[in-house]
């Protein structure tokens, strides 16, 4: 709202180090209901069925980035990042002979790692994606920085996000490296922490995706694309409130809000706006909420920020399955399992097909569900003869 209010008195967008125009009326009407969960089948079968693909990149990452694309099994195992997300050397040796449609296990040279030759092929052509995806990459990484109120985040928020926004293991080296005139890593005095911090600004970059999908048209008080799960109700008096809401002014999430109150409806709007920008930056439009958890006063946050995601359950969805809560972005998903063609990044097309070898590798569903079925009515027969057990002490 306040770039737009600029371009009307000066006839220009504003700079993000120019103070902000905030001269619209702020509202505090924001209703305090506690809105029911109702799953969504869709986006949580969207989320299992990639369940372990960021496991397995990983190990098919160290596994390609070896001479010969082969590594030693003592190698891999001894490899810290694999000890953190596996836990221990048999879970991980068992993760590999689970996927064999991507691995292949040898006992030759004291034991060896490689890929299948459709790995290795795939594989490639993720390469050749990400070559040349960087322009895009470079851009989604330069206004991430430019949403955060000082242009700089800890490379550790950014390692976070990596997967999620489809940077590379090594993007230190293969895209900040070779960027001196956008980035810089700093580490400031008495920080033990590194950051990245953005050197240049674009106001080309810092048009928000509502505002791209306005296409040129008024952009004041734009609305967010809303749907619901199936089955969802809410009370008429909080649909009056979001329609109210809806038409409240749009702050553009690239401008400086520090004029805004907290307390108003007018800036919950704009922390919705920042979440909405940040989640279209990934590519599968979703990220864990953790991922962003420790970002509040960064990008100029209230206390409980995350809030919003179960606030506005038609713009998020907040999924609960696997014991990990993740954001998605309904409005990419149209109420599918897949993402809607015009959000669709060639890498999530090349991760679609890492997944599809990954369930080729399992035994067919019936095979699963009986397995299933046996081992819960097993369990169920050891729970009876133990309570039989107890019924017959007292």
């Amino acid at each position: 709202m306040a770039g737009h209010l600029l371009v009307a008195v000066t006839g220009r967008r504003r700079r993000w180090w120019e103070a902000p125009l905030f001269a619209a009326e702020q509202r505090a009407t924001l209703v305090n209901v506690k809105l029911k969960l109702v799953k969504d089948p869709a986006l949580d079968g969207a989320l299992s069925r990639q369940r372990h693909l960021r496991a397995a990149h990983h190990l098919l990452d160290l596994v390609s980035s070896r001479p010969g694309h082969r590594i030693s099994c003592p190698e891999l195992l001894a490899d810290k990042s694999v000890h953190k997300m596996f836990g221990s050397a048999d879970a991980a040796l068992a993760f590999l002979r689970r996927y064999h449609t991507l691995f292949v296990l040898s006992r030759r040279g004291g034991g060896g790692v490689s890929l299948t030759d459709a790995a290795l092929g795939l594989r490639c052509r993720e390469l050749d994606c990400l070559d040349a995806s960087e322009p895009d990459l470079l851009a989604c990484l330069r206004r991430l920085l430019m949403l955060t109120l000082s242009r700089s985040l800890p490379l550790h928020t950014v390692d976070l996000l990596r997967w999620d926004l489809g940077l590379p293991r090594d993007y230190r080296a293969s895209i900040l490296s070779r960027q001196p005139d956008h980035f810089a890593l700093k580490q400031p005095e008495g920080d033990e922490r590194i950051w990245l911090h953005l050197l240049s600004w674009d106001d080309r970059l810092a048009v928000s995706e509502l505002e791209k999908a306005a296409a040129g048209g008024d952009t004041t008080c734009l609305p967010f694309p809303v749907s619901f799960t199936r089955g969802f109700g809410l009370r008429s008096k909080s649909m009056d409130w979001l329609k109210e809401w809806q038409k409240l002014p749009y702050t553009n999430p690239y401008t400086d809000a520090s004029g805004l109150d907290r307390r108003t409806d007018v800036s919950e709007k704009r922390n919705v706006g920042v979440f909405h920008e940040l989640l279209h930056l990934t590519l599968a439009k979703r990220t864990e909420r953790h991922n962003v958890s420790n970002m509040r006063k960064l990008l100029g946050m209230p206390q409980k920020f995350t809030k919003v995601f179960e606030r506005h359950p038609g713009i998020f969805y907040l999924s609960r399955i696997h014991g990990t809560q993740t954001v998605v972005l309904r409005e990419a998903y149209g109420g599918t399992s897949q993402l809607l063609e015009k959000h669709a990044h060639p890498l999530v097309a090349i991760r679609e097909e890492y997944t599809t070898m990954m369930r080729a590798a399992l035994p067919p569903r019936r095979s699963r569900e009986s397995f299933k079925y046996c081992g819960n009515w097993m369990r169920k027969v050891r729970e009876k003869k133990e309570l039989n057990s107890l019924n017959d002490v007292w």
